[in-house]
C-alpha cells in the first residue's frame, strides 16, 4: 500500500482559517494584583519562577474542571469553558475553576515570601474559537464575551471574583453571590455584575 502524506506549509495554511462558533461559553480571566511593583523588586528569573508556578496552579485547576486554557498575556492567565467540546454547565465548571483559583493563591502565599493575590472576571455569551494566521498558531477565542470577561476583571476587586448577569443567570449548581448593583463598565455602558462568593453544599 502507498504511503502518501500530505503537508500544508505555513504560506498555504494562512489561507484556511479553523474556527468554530459556540453559542454560549463562559471565559474567566485572572490577573495578578501589583504584579508590575513586584516584578521591580525581585530578579527576573524569580519573577519567571513565580508565574511558572502559579500559572502551573492554574493549569491544573483547568485541566481537573474542564476549561480549555486559552492563553497567557503577562500575568494574566485566560481560560474557557464550553468548548472545544460543547457542555451545558461550563458557567458552572468557570465558578468552580475560578474558586478553586482563590484557595490556590491561598497555598502559594502560605508556602513563600511573595504573598500576591488576583482579580477574576468571567462572562458568558457566543463565541468563536478556532486558529488563524500564518506562523506561530495558537488555539483562540474572540467575541463580545471575551471583552465583556476582561471588563468584569479589570472592574473587579483583589481577591474577588467579579461576573456579568449573563454568567449569573448560567449558573446551574447552587453558587452564593451578592449584587454589585449596575455599574458603568468601559466601552459597555451600565451592566449588572455580582460577586460569587462560595459554592453551596447541600
Amino acid at each position: 500500500m502507498l504511503d502518501i502524506t500530505v503537508q500544508i506549509s505555513a504560506s498555504e495554511y494562512h489561507h484556511q482559517a479553523i474556527v468554530d462558533s459556540y453559542a454560549n461559553v463562559t471565559v474567566l480571566f485572572a490577573d495578578i494584583v501589583g504584579f508590575t511593583a513586584f516584578s521591580q523588586l525581585v530578579s527576573p528569573e524569580v519573577m519567571v519562577d513565580v508565574l511558572n508556578d502559579l500559572f502551573t496552579r492554574f493549569d491544573h485547576i483547568a485541566e481537573h474542571r474542564g476549561l480549555e486554557k486559552i492563553k497567557t498575556i503577562g500575568d494574566s492567565y485566560m481560560a474557557a469553558a464550553g468548548l472545544p467540546v460543547v457542555v451545558t454547565d461550563h458557567a458552572d465548571r468557570a465558578a468552580h475553576m475560578s474558586l478553586d483559583m482563590l484557595a490556590a493563591i491561598q497555598d502559594f502565599n502560605a508556602s513563600t515570601q511573595y504573598p500576591l493575590n488576583i482579580r477574576i472576571g468571567m462572562s458568558t455569551g457566543a463565541a468563536v474559537a478556532g486558529i488563524i494566521g500564518k506562523s506561530k498558531f495558537l488555539y483562540d477565542i474572540w467575541g463580545d464575551v471575551v471583552n465583556t470577561a476582561s471588563r468584569m476583571e479589570s472592574h473587579g476587586t483583589a481577591g474577588r471574583i467579579h461576573m456579568s448577569d449573563a454568567t449569573r443567570q448560567a449558573l446551574i449548581q447552587p453558587f452564593s453571590y451578592e449584587p454589585c448593583g449596575v455599574i458603568e463598565v468601559k466601552d459597555k455602558g451600565e451592566m449588572r455584575t455580582w460577586f460569587l462568593n462560595n459554592r453551596i453544599v447541600n
